[in-house]
């Protein structure tokens, strides 16, 4: 009985937490200039593109290029575009490391260290990379795709359906996307 209450006790403050955690609440540091950033100020009037990242998985590395192009295809089009890395720290040296791998890889978008893994728990985010297509609402933020950026993590030549950007085009139509999410293949993401 004694451990019945302790676990419904567990549960009501887990949903409490999760209920007062809100997107326009979530801030991370951003690796280049160093700023505490919120989801708000990133979202663009379109919407916002966030893709969870680390450059230590290779799958990362395999859609960095594909990333840059949907970002300059799109962002001029009202759509915003941001990394996320839920494996490293705000440390000094992480950062600049992270600072770095953004300029030898011409990354010039903002690259945000989610060190507590809020982003990661909100969003429900559970592989390198994962993309995510956030529209702007009244109460904050609505995701309307989540998962794959497209059908083929190796080879780019390869690939015959671009999840992400169909998402994108549809909701630059007004219209919702088709599919709202594809199971993302990659890297997990080791939870703290």
């Amino acid at each position: 009985m004694k451990i019945a209450r302790i676990a419904l006790l567990f549960f009501f403050g887990s949903v409490l937490s999760g209920l007062s955690q809100t997107v326009n609440s979530l801030t991370a540091i951003e690796v280049v200039s160093g700023a505490q950033k919120t989801a708000a100020a990133l979202l663009k009037e379109k919407g916002l593109v966030l893709v969870f990242h680390d450059p230590s998985c290779p799958f990362a590395s395999l859609y960095e290029n594909r990333i840059k192009a949907l970002q300059s295809k799109f962002e001029g089009q009202g759509i915003g575009f941001a990394l996320v890395n839920p494996h490293r720290s705000s440390s000094e040296s992480d950062l600049k490391e992270l600072r770095t791998y953004c300029t030898e890889n011409g990354l010039n978008l903002p690259y945000l260290v989610d060190d507590q893994q809020l982003w990661t728990t909100y969003f429900k985010a559970s592989k390198i990379p994962e993309a995510l297509l956030l529209l702007p609402t009244s109460g904050g933020v609505e995701v309307v795709y989540k998962g794959a950026i497209d059908n083929n993590a190796q080879l780019e030549t390869a690939v015959t359906a671009r999840y992400l950007e169909q998402a994108i085009f549809q909701v630059l139509r007004g219209e919702n996307p088709a599919v709202g999410q594809v199971r993302a293949v990659g890297c997990t993401i080791r939870s703290y």
